[in-house]
């Protein structure tokens, strides 16, 4: 009787030992972005806000200590699956996080479904992502959400006669496809389809062929930190004083560029989740503790896929008492999670993993001395577009 009683004492002391060791054990996130290269202001912006959300909330969850590894991938995605293999295989990374473009996050996607890992997107914004694996959840948003928005909105303020303009690579065939078939559905026209290849990119003979088409307005979409050339050499062609309205995605007057691309961008409307001039007192507060730990640098939308990214796994770990259960548990407490962000009330649909947010329609006006884009009117909680495909 004492020999049994000593024996459950002791398996239970090396139970109580072993959960012990597991809390202390770190809990590692590894935020996979493009800190170098092309798109490198988006891999500055996820960065930035994922050490804020950590500075405001802590580096403890569940009793677990968080570690974030930041790996630079260059926009190349050889590089993000050969550093996400690394994370998974050598850092035992609990999380994959960032992904600055859609092929990055789609090189990913197996990796995180062989290893059961999940797999938080913060940027990347083609709709058919999370079916990639049943392991990914985003934060950022769809391009269709802002296609379908400027669709609808164009020919109900003059603009009949449309070109639009992408960047040749998923989010750009999404912007075009779905905007192209909003206008049908709103009886207007797009005249022709412009894409422009996403590396090294050269908008002018493509600026020259819209300016001959002479359209009421032309639509873009650009990856994140793209936007500045092409309203450069909008401006430089006169297409304005042609009277060429210029509209497109939020990732044209991206917030970390706007006011280093000058007046010439004032009256620019665009469809987007996210503005720094979002007047709710949460984004007043982001943005002011953004601007306070990063110089003075403006937050962008990728910023703010990166801060609530980074509360979507925080929350997880709370739900799953610092992650027990493995990754399968960790997606299933990311499922269905409802939260207001800096960008107004966001929830994670259970079934499609996606992001559910508000839709702004915005212009870009002068404010305080500042360039910023401002809201005017708003689609409440907008589901992806392409997930009723």
């Amino acid at each position: 009787m004492k020999s049994r009683f000593l024996t459950r004492w002791m398996v239970l002391a090396l139970m109580c030992s072993a959960s012990g060791l597991w809390a202390q054990e770190a809990f590692k996130i590894g935020l996979i972005l493009p800190m170098t290269g092309q798109s490198a202001s988006t891999g500055k912006q996820i960065e930035a806000a994922a050490r804020l959300y950590m500075a405001q909330n802590g580096d403890k969850v569940a009793g677990r200590k968080i570690e974030l590894i930041v790996k630079d991938d260059g926009g190349v995605p050889d590089a993000t699956k050969r550093i996400a293999q690394e994370l998974v295989v050598n850092d035992k990374v609990g999380v994959l996080s960032g992904f600055g473009l859609t092929p990055l996050a789609l090189a990913t996607a197996p990796i995180a479904t062989q290893s059961k890992t999940p797999m938080v997107v913060m940027a990347a914004a083609t709709s058919s992502i999370t079916e990639a694996s049943p392991f990914i959840v985003r934060t950022s948003f769809t391009l269709p959400q802002c296609a379908v928005a400027m669709g609808d909105w164009a020919p109900k303020n003059g603009m009949k006669r449309v070109v639009t303009l992408v960047s040749d690579y998923g989010p750009g065939l999404d912007a075009e496809r779905y905007f192209k078939e909003r206008m049908q559905l709103n009886s207007a026209q797009v005249l022709e389809s412009l894409r422009v290849p996403l590396r090294n990119p050269d908008f002018a003979p493509f600026l020259q062929k819209v300016r001959d088409l002479k359209p009421d307005a032309l639509f873009v979409f650009v990856p994140s930190g793209a936007g500045a050339a092409v309203m450069k050499q909008f401006l430089e062609r006169g297409m304005d004083k042609a009277g060429i309205k210029l509209i497109g995605t939020g990732d044209l007057t991206d917030d970390d560029q706007l006011n280093d691309m000058g007046e010439g961008t004032l009256g620019v409307v665009t469809a987007h989740h996210y503005s720094a001039a979002h007047p709710s007192a949460l984004n007043k507060k982001f943005v002011e503790a953004f601007k306070k730990a990063n110089n003075g640098l403006r937050p962008n939308f990728m910023a703010v896929g990166g801060y609530d990214g980074m509360r979507v796994i925080y929350e997880a770990l709370k739900n799953t008492k610092g992650g027990q259960g493995g990754g399968e548990a960790m997606v299933a407490a990311m499922k269905g999670q409802i939260f207001e962000s800096p960008r107004g009330q966001i929830y994670i649909d259970a079934q499609t993993r996606d992001v559910v947010h508000n839709m702004y329609l915005r212009k870009v006006e002068k404010k305080d001395g500042q360039l910023y884009n401002v809201e005017f009117d708003v689609i409440k909680d907008m589901k992806d577009p392409g997930k009723s495909k």
